[in-house]
């Protein structure tokens, strides 16, 4: 795994083209990943995830009040399936992280999956409206990491890279897309990322 810290304020970089994530977090040795689709920066170094009330991760990062997103590979479609699957809620599967690969940083008690394309270790900031009206939570990201292969640290290499190393794209049912192609303008946006 060739695992690569990313500058924060590059860190919305990591989702900013609306990839599939996985979400974990622990608590009192409890630990569950879920799969998400509705996460998206907010900041440079903060973003959004729609997590639903009946969600077991959700409860451990409400506790603990840090949680991870992970962007995966293709090759993680059936583990990201898996995880997000109706019937398999940690609430009611005790077996549901059996054969999840998990890794730490020195720096954080937050579990990250293995083999992934990036990870954003979150510091949850507590907007009780929102979390309750609308199941949205505001994370801060402390910490990003990219896999070297395919984040050179400002870009996604989408265009050089093979298929099983993109990213997923949820539609629905069982469908998925993966990055296209990249096309450069010659106009920079007004943020000047």
């Amino acid at each position: 795994m060739s695992l690569k810290p990313v500058e924060l304020h590059k860190a919305y970089r990591l989702i900013n083209h609306g990839p599939t994530v996985m979400v974990s977090a622990e608590f009192d040795g409890v630990r569950d990943v879920m799969s998400a689709s509705w996460v998206c920066p907010l900041d440079y170094d903060k973003l959004t995830a729609v997590i639903g009330a009946s969600s077991f991760t959700r409860s451990l990062f409400e506790k603990s009040g840090k949680f991870a997103v992970q962007v995966p590979f293709v090759s993680q479609a059936e583990l990201v399936s898996e995880l997000g699957a109706e019937n398999n809620s940690r609430f009611d599967n005790a077996d549901k992280m059996k054969n999840v690969e998990i890794f730490y940083k020195e720096e954080f008690d937050v579990p990250l999956i293995v083999g992934c394309a990036a990870w954003l270790v979150c510091k949850r900031i507590p907007e009780p409206h929102n979390e309750q009206s609308y199941d949205l939570f505001i994370g801060e990201v402390v910490a990003a990491y990219a896999d070297e292969r395919v984040f050179d640290g400002e870009h996604w290499l989408f265009e050089k890279i093979p298929d099983e190393l993109k990213r997923l794209h949820y539609v629905a049912g069982s469908r998925y897309y993966l990055d296209g192609k990249a096309i450069d303008t010659k106009r920079t946006p007004i943020s000047g990322e």
